[in-house]
């Protein structure tokens, strides 16, 4: 048993909490060192737990990076764009996805895909952004700007599969004008 000091109170976290100072600790370790120098043992350290702590909730550092990652960026589906005009939401909507990947860094994504082999970059990051397009689409569709039987699961994820090769590629973020060459001179011609 732990001898408490005067004054101090003695208070073991468990399940949320921990697991929310955990996930913290990871994303400013992942802010801080970068994906390739992130260890479990950084992030121990940090959320003031043990290893054995954080290994029986991550396997593998992969899925806690995940996990930070999913929970520190906003899901774009939270603040759709709806301005009533299908090239202005895609616009809003890329701009934002650019940023969150560029927040993200296209090193911790490299990483993340040479590991997670077995997984669909699309599938890790995009669980709750696919919405996001088909709604977006589906608007369209509703407002007649757009051939509803053009809106395919291919179609659908080609913009975000677009920038986010372009941020792969270049490690860069991705122009505003490369986002609005992928919207008007690829993506919209499909779907008319």
């Amino acid at each position: 048993m732990n001898k408490v000091n005067e004054g101090e109170i003695s208070t073991r976290r468990r399940g949320t909490e921990l697991e929310a100072a955990i996930i913290q600790a990871a994303w400013d370790e992942l802010m801080e060192v970068g994906f390739h120098s992130l260890t479990i043992e950084g992030v121990a350290a940090r959320a003031q737990t043990s290893k054995p702590v954080i290994y029986r909730r991550w396997p593998n550092r992969e899925e806690l990076v995940l996990a930070a990652i999913v929970h520190h960026l906003p899901a774009v589906s939270e603040e759709l764009p709806d301005t009533g005009n299908l090239r202005s939401d895609l616009l809003l909507l890329l701009n934002q996805l650019n940023d969150m990947l560029h927040q993200i860094g296209p090193k911790t994504i490299h990483g993340l895909m040479s590991v997670l082999s077995d997984i669909p970059f699309s599938e890790i990051l995009n669980v709750r952004r696919t919405n996001a397009m088909t709604t977006l689409l589906n608007r369209a569709a509703e407002r007649g700007e757009i051939h509803p039987e053009k809106i395919t699961p291919r179609i659908t994820r080609l913009p975000v599969d677009l920038v986010r090769h372009e941020l792969l590629i270049t490690s860069e973020p991705v122009s505003r004008e490369t986002i609005e060459e992928i919207v008007d001179d690829i993506f919209l011609p499909l779907l008319m």
